[in-house]
């Protein structure tokens, strides 16, 4: 049985309190350097708490937390599995933006009259490729890590959409573009999620801001004339300004940018937790 969805109860003090499925979580939340409005008692009663240390960090809590527990994200299910880095395999931040791609599909599939093609770059565990898929989509997941592509796949499982139209590839994001490029590859809707540092399946070393004009352009190269593209990132110092510089080249003149911050909104709606930045542009009429 799925367990209920994801909130943010509380924040403040450097962290944040979450409500994911049966578990309630405390991590780190840089960004939170105001006051909790929540009685220490709520955040006593979290059930693991996960701390920063010099070699890296761990989870403390009076309750054992399970590997991998599923909670819905309607329409999908995905499953959580705290990491020792402190991440659970999902952005809820980016809830919304799931919620756009899928409009774009299906826009693109009625103006089209065919399942639109979506790119996944930087992939990580799925979920927009999977809002991408539940909405009629054929899509081409990437990531680098083998571990997080294999994730994926099951919270395509858990999602019911384990035979859906899907390439599943573990592959350095350079590497790739290069390939699609050379093959004439075209795709109908964009995705990516860069990270601010990482390192390919064989090492290929990765920083943002030595590499993503380059992305871009190859993003530009490989979009089709009135696709749409959805570009977000965590990395501090990338507002939502200069992500919409960024993508202002992709896709050609005329379509109008969206930008924003990725909020989580703490869940009486009172306040809510910059998470990173996005900037968009939808698809225009073949």
């Amino acid at each position: 049985m799925t367990d209920p969805t994801y909130a943010l109860l509380d924040s403040g003090d450097g962290r944040k309190l979450e409500q994911v499925g049966p578990h309630r979580l405390a991590r780190p939340a840089l960004q939170a350097v105001w006051r909790p409005r929540l009685d220490p008692a709520a955040w006593k009663a979290a059930d693991a708490v996960f701390e920063r240390r010099d070699e890296g960090g761990g989870w403390t809590g009076p309750k054992a937390l399970p590997e991998r527990w599923p909670v819905a994200f309607p329409p999908l299910t995905l499953l959580i599995q705290p990491t020792g880095f402190g991440h659970l395999g999902v952005f809820p931040e980016q809830r919304e933006g799931w919620g756009w791609i899928a409009a774009q599909v299906r826009e693109r599939a009625a103006a089209l009259g065919r399942a639109p093609e979506v790119l996944n770059l930087f992939a990580y565990t799925g979920a927009a490729t999977l809002s991408a898929l539940a909405a009629g989509a054929r899509c081409t997941h990437l990531d680098a890590s083998r571990g997080v592509v294999a994730w994926a796949r099951d919270n395509a499982a858990a999602s019911g959409l384990a035979e859906a139209p899907c390439r599943w590839l573990v592959d350095d994001v350079k590497k790739f573009l290069r390939r699609a490029l050379n093959q004439g590859q075209r795709y109908d809707g964009i995705v990516l999620d860069p990270p601010t540092f990482g390192r390919g399946p064989k090492g290929q070393v990765w920083k943002i801001e030595a590499e993503i004009a380059d992305l871009m352009d190859a993003c530009g190269r490989l979009l089709a004339p009135g696709g749409f593209v959805l570009l977000s990132c965590h990395t501090p110092g990338f507002t939502p300004a200069t992500l919409a510089n960024l993508l202002a080249p992709v896709g050609g003149p005329g379509a109008e940018i969206e930008r924003g911050e990725m909020l989580l909104w703490e869940a009486d709606g009172a306040r809510a937790l910059p998470s990173g930045a996005f900037a968009r542009r939808g698809g225009a009429a073949p």
